[in-house]
This record gives structure tokens, sequence and C-alpha cells, in this order.
């Protein structure tokens, strides 16, 4: 029987189905040349290390921009649709285009314009999900779209292995548009099977002041805390390293610790969907409060734990689980809490808060590790999770099933 939302239509429909398709492609066609980039800058191009960080640095600087004219762009539910099936093009085709590029300096453009592109399209196919299912299944709707996230991240890197064993770096990259393509293809397959509601135009303008009031607004500061402490999954690795090397040695503990990456990601896979049928039970904000409730254990686990890789094990399991469950909920939460011309402008001042969080977070937390160890690292991030769950406590005791808002 199939997963029905309470007013009874199916959730799953063809247009769910086909954004989480192209999320999951689209995460394996930039997965593939984001993993052999390193390698390709140094060897294949002779570039200097610095200049990855260069690169890097300025394609995520330019999505977190981009995020933001996106939110406004996808405030209205014409541009939308044409602004993600465009975006996914975009990124398939310059992520692929980064093999046929003889210069290191090729390279920042292309992979630029590919995060920019990356970046406009989010929040527009965020937007056309809200549209696609009763905002009594918005949970699971984008559960599913978040699961089909994180399986793209999972196989793009292995796809990668793959084509480099096959062929080169080069001819990995330019094939990777191949997924790309595809994943524009299953996005304008979805827009061509969302009921477009009659809705007035609206002009692009990037809106911040009308999104930030509210309940919404709350929500938003309350997600932004809890980007401020949300630190990059290299840096766990990092601490499962060091924490092994000297009982497994080098080889030993950097294969364990990507062992447990490799649960973290398959938590979060496996937790979004079960996170998104919560919110829809229960209310997005108390899910999201548990999903950080959940960090702040994980954190503080890692910031005290011993070398026992049971322990070590738990806590990437938290942080997998904890991720499913708070990226689902806050795209949730922001679709039930926002009008819907505002939609569009809420989902990309959300991604742009996650971005700028990202980089403050995984920053700061790396000169603390530097300056005072990880263990004052791991603590200062679960003291934002705390912060966070301070901020969320107000719109928790209000905090209603979407349907029901």
């Amino acid at each position: 029987m199939a997963d029905r939302a309470s007013d009874g239509r199916r959730w799953l429909t063809p247009p769910v189905a086909g954004i989480g398709a192209a999320s999951m492609l689209s995460d394996v066609g930039h997965e593939v040349p984001t993993a052999l980039l390193p390698s390709f800058l140094t060897s294949t191009l002779g570039a200097p290390a610095a200049a990855l960080g260069l690169i890097e640095g300025i394609a995520d600087g330019g999505a977190g921009v981009a995020k933001l004219i996106g939110g406004g762009l996808a405030d209205d539910p014409g541009r939308r649709r044409i602004v993600a099936v465009g975006g996914y093009a975009t990124t398939a085709v310059l992520s692929g285009a980064v093999g046929i590029a003889t210069a290191a300096w090729q390279v920042g453009v292309l992979r630029t314009g590919a995060w920019v592109a990356r970046g406009i399209r989010g929040p527009s196919r965020n937007a056309l999900l809200a549209d696609a299912v009763p905002a009594s299944a918005y949970g699971r709707a984008f559960g599913f779209e978040r699961a089909m996230d994180n399986l793209g991240a999972i196989a793009g890197p292995l796809l990668a292995i793959g084509l480099v064993a096959a062929t080169s770096a080069r001819t990995a990259i330019v094939l990777s548009t191949i997924p790309g393509l595809m994943a524009a293809a299953a996005m304008w397959f979805a827009v061509q099977r969302i009921r477009e509601q009659p809705r007035a135009h609206v002009p692009f303008r990037v809106r911040v002041r009308p999104v930030l009031r509210g309940e919404l607004g709350r929500i938003l500061v309350g997600a932004g805390a809890f980007e401020m402490g949300n630190l990059a999954a290299t840096l766990m690795i990092l601490r499962a390293t060091e924490l092994l090397e000297p009982s497994r040695g080098a080889e030993g503990a950097a294969t364990t610790a990507l062992w447990l990456y490799v649960a973290y990601n398959v938590a979060a896979t496996l937790s979004s969907v079960p996170a998104g049928r919560v919110a829809d039970r229960t209310g997005p904000v108390r899910t999201l409060a548990a999903g950080v409730s959940l960090f702040l254990v994980a954190y503080l686990v890692l910031a005290v734990t011993g070398t026992a890789v049971v322990v070590l094990a738990l806590a990437f399991v938290m942080a997998g689980v904890a991720i499913g469950a708070v990226e689902t909920s806050e795209h949730t939460a922001v679709a039930g809490h926002a009008p819907d011309d505002l939609r569009g402008s809420a989902f990309g001042l959300l991604a742009a808060g996650q971005s700028a969080g990202n980089l403050v977070a995984s920053g700061g937390a790396g000169i603390l590790w530097t300056l005072a160890g990880p263990t004052v690292a791991f603590t200062v991030a679960a003291v934002w999770m705390g912060l966070s769950l301070v901020v969320l406590a107000g719109p928790v005791v209000r905090d209603r099933p979407v349907h029901h808002l």
C-alpha cells in the first residue's frame, strides 16, 4: 500500500521521484571532479597545492552569494522552473569541462561557474519540491531528496575510482558530464509534472528582512547557530585518524577513519526519510532540535573519547543520523512557515547561512585545533549546538505538524 499524506494523496509522486533522482545524479556527477581535483591540479597540471585551496575558497564563496540570488529568482513560480533545469545543466557542463582545462586558472573559472550554478539552482529545487506535495508530506518529500543526495555522495567517489582505473583523470572528469546532464533531464521531467497554481508574477528581489520576521526568522536564526557549529566531516575523520594512529599506524588509522566516514554517510542516507516522517507527524522544529541534540552529544564524545573504535563509530553514526534529521527538518520547517511569495528567498537565506556557517565553523575549528587542541575545537562546536537549542526552544514549544499550521 502506498505511503500517503494525511489528505489521502500519495507523496512519492513522479515529480518527487524526479527531483530526488536529479539530486542523486547531480551529486554523482560533481563528486567525480571533486574527488579527482587535487591530483588533477598537482599531478596533471603541475599547479602548487595552494591553488586547490584558492580555487575551492573562491568557488565556495561564489556559491554562497549565488544562493541568495537564487532565492530571489525562486520566489516566482514560473521562473523557478527555468532556473532549476538550467542550473543543473550548467553545473554538469562546467564541471565536466574541467577535464579539458590546460591551466589552473581555467580550472578556477570553470569550478567557480559550476558552483555558482549549483548555488543558484538550490532554492528553486526546494521550492519546486514544496510545490509537488501537500504540506502534510513536506517532511517525507524533503527526507527522500536528502537521502538521494547522500546516496549520490557515496556513489560519486566510487565512480571516480572506477573511471580512473579504466581511463584517466581527464577522461573521468569529462565523463562526469553524463550523470550531470541526466540530472538536468530528471529535473525537466519533474517540472513538467508539477501542477502550477495560478499566482501573480513576483519581481526579482533579494529579500532578507521580511524572511527574518516572526516564527520563520527565529527558526532560521536557530538553524544559523547550528551551522556555526556544524564542522566539516573531514575534521571528524582527522580526529579519528589522530586518535587511532598510535595503535594502528598511519595506514591502518586512515583506513579505519574512512570506514567510519562511510558509516556516517550510510547513517545520513538511511535516517533522512524516517526523520521526514517524524517531522510530518510531530512537527519539523522538534525534529530539528532532536538532530541538533544528537550532534551535541556526538561532538562531546569526539572531544573526550579515547582510542576505542566502538565509541568513535557511535559518534560517527550519531552525527550521520543527526545530519539526516537536521537537513530534512530545516527544509521542512522553511517550506511550512514561509509565505508562498517568500518561499524562494527563505530557502536562499537558509542555504546561504549554511554555506557561511560551515565556512566559519570549519575554519574556526581548525584555528582552535591548532592553538588549543581538538578537545577545545569539538567542545566549542558542541556549545554552538547548545545555543541553537536555546534559540529553537520557543518555536519548539509552538511547533505543530506542517499541515496544521
